[in-house]
């Protein structure tokens, strides 16, 4: 017996999950300070990473 293909990943994932992100950092630097300061600082900081790997994955 052969393996089922696997099925395809929808385009629509990884935005979704950046939004999402975004959204969750927004959130948590509009609610308070101390911990929700760090937290909005840190998926930030992930998302620009984000948007420098794939700057640098895509120009090679």
């Amino acid at each position: 017996m052969s393996r089922p293909s696997a099925t395809p990943r929808s385009p629509f994932v990884a935005p979704a999950w950046i939004a999402a992100a975004s959204l969750l950092g927004l959130v948590s630097a509009l609610l308070g300070d101390g911990i929700f300061d760090v937290v909005s600082w840190l998926i930030f900081a992930g998302l620009v990473a984000l948007a420098v790997r794939a700057w640098v994955k895509r120009t090679r």
